[in-house]
């Protein structure tokens, strides 16, 4: 069945999740759109888009078949064979809630240089309405870029995927490479169990923290189901090194890092997170001296991820059918995280005074803070435009991440996700592969005129800050401005 344009227009605006696929028209169930593996959101904000790139960077061959029974038809083209995007609903305020369209934010635009870019501003007041979004609302005239450009990116990243399949990049190094890891597991843990019962705890939380640092980098390609590939495998091992071990819900951080993906510059005026972060007067004083707080704030940057992961477990305990994998994956995280801090809470227990389990409960978290100084600076460098759906993939990838450049010797501290271009563009690659395939991607931007950025680990943490003390500057000015015109009026 081929589907003109206005039929695709009408059906959206119906409350369909169409999603257009290599030409091909894909409508998504409800009750597959809350069982995606990858969460709903990265679903809804390709409504209406051509997201070929995506799901082929994302999905394994064996995914991509069973995708094909989604499909219902095929889809019209413009004159020159590229489907030109509409703007998903989500990305305008606009939800379902229970068959009905719920305007749940309003869209504003703030800056005339980016026109395509849309920032939402919650609702308080919102219920579910008798009208919708409309043709107006699918709109994406204001973008500047050019679809017959952004075509171009992307025929030429499929040629690159390919070449990618080709040399056996995504064939995982079991012996050489999570073999390895799995020693410098079972050393690390040794260490601290040794050092713990020779009443070493501060050195035995060193090494635990250390343990957790390298456990990150196995959870996310499992996460990814970069290792066996295969979804339940991959999730029962995470759960057993995030949940039992690390003590962090690798449910809730494969949701999460999908949307990640689909938008690496998080700014929270959009829909990725669907979370409203008030600039209230907390938010003015800590934003003022950002810069100086930075360091310090990543130091507990874990504290953070617990802060999430739980509440995301509880919501999911409550209705498990509706989410991939069921009640046995949810039911065993759960198990896991009681059996962490049972583990864990013995070891306090045991360090001898209240102080000295203070004192191994801080150093073991602060340990793991390089993991977030890294990934803080692979994206938060970068450019955060939103330039819109018109933006293909490869494209968006390599404007909003930079590589952190290391000598090979320190690659284990980064757990090679220093390669976060890379990373980004190939999301399924196991991590040692990535080394080999920069290098492909390096050429590729070459040839397409593209920058690849990169940058040594002491130049992106001045960029970074450079940028949060330009942040603090605007609001400072911004908080002047604001209290003359206050003392101007009275």
């Amino acid at each position: 069945m081929h589907f003109p344009r206005v039929e695709v227009e009408r059906r959206i605006l119906e409350g369909e999740t169409l999603i257009i696929y290599r030409g091909n028209l894909l409508r998504i169930s409800q009750s597959w759109l809350s069982r995606h593996p990858g969460g709903s959101l990265s679903l809804l904000h390709f409504v209406g888009r051509d997201a070929s790139d995506e799901i082929e960077a994302y999905h394994s061959e064996k995914a991509l078949q069973l995708l094909r029974k989604f499909i219902i038809g095929t889809v019209e083209l413009d004159e020159n064979d590229f489907w030109v995007p509409f703007l998903p609903p989500v990305m305008s305020g606009w939800v379902r809630q229970d068959g009905k369209w719920l305007n749940e934010a309003a869209p504003i635009h703030i800056s005339d240089a980016i026109p395509s870019e849309v920032f939402l501003v919650e609702k308080t007041d919102y219920a579910p309405s008798s009208s919708g979004p409309t043709s107006d609302t699918l709109s994406t005239s204001k973008s500047t870029l050019s679809l017959q450009t952004q075509a171009r990116y992307s025929a030429a990243y499929r040629a690159l995927h390919q070449r990618i399949i080709d040399q056996g990049l995504y064939q995982t190094p079991y012996v050489s490479g999570y073999g390895f890891e799995a020693l410098t597991f079972l050393l690390l843990g040794g260490a601290s169990g040794y050092s713990y019962h020779s009443g070493w705890t501060n050195l035995s939380a060193f090494f635990l923290g250390l343990l957790w640092h390298q456990l990150v980098f196995t959870c996310h390609d499992l996460g990814h189901m970069g290792v066996t590939h295969d979804w339940a495998t991959d999730r029962l091992v995470s759960i057993f090194l995030a949940d039992f071990i690390g003590g962090l819900s690798i449910g809730w951080w494969v949701e999460n890092h999908n949307i990640h993906h689909c938008d690496s510059f998080m700014d929270c005026g959009r829909t990725y997170y669907r979370r409203t972060m008030p600039f209230d007067a907390f938010a003015k004083t800590v934003i003022a001296i950002q810069h100086k707080l930075f360091y310090i704030v990543l130091m507990f940057g874990r504290f953070n991820l617990y802060f999430l992961s739980y509440p995301h477990v509880f919501q999911r305990l409550q209705q498990p059918n509706r989410f991939h994998g069921g009640k046995w994956a949810i039911r065993l995280e759960t198990i896991g995280l009681m059996f962490f801090w049972g583990w864990f809470g013995s070891l306090l227990y045991g360090c001898g005074s209240w102080q000295k389990a203070v004192m191994y409960f801080v150093i073991s978290h602060i340990t793991t803070s390089p993991l977030h100084v890294q990934l803080v600076l692979s994206h938060y460098s970068m450019s955060t435009d939103d330039l819109g759906p018109t933006e293909a993939f490869p494209h968006r990838q390599l404007r909003t991440t930079t590589d952190v450049v290391c000598h090979p010797y320190l690659q284990f501290l980064h757990g090679g996700l220093h390669l976060q271009v890379t990373h980004h563009m190939f999301p399924r690659l196991p991590r040692h592969n990535l080394r080999k395939a920069s290098k492909l991607v390096k050429e590729f931007a070459a040839e397409q005129g593209l920058k690849y950025a990169e940058f040594g680990f002491r130049e992106g943490n001045r960029s970074v800050l450079g940028v949060l003390k330009g942040v603090a500057d605007q609001i400072k000015i911004m908080t002047t401005v604001a209290s003359a015109e206050t003392r101007g009026s009275d």
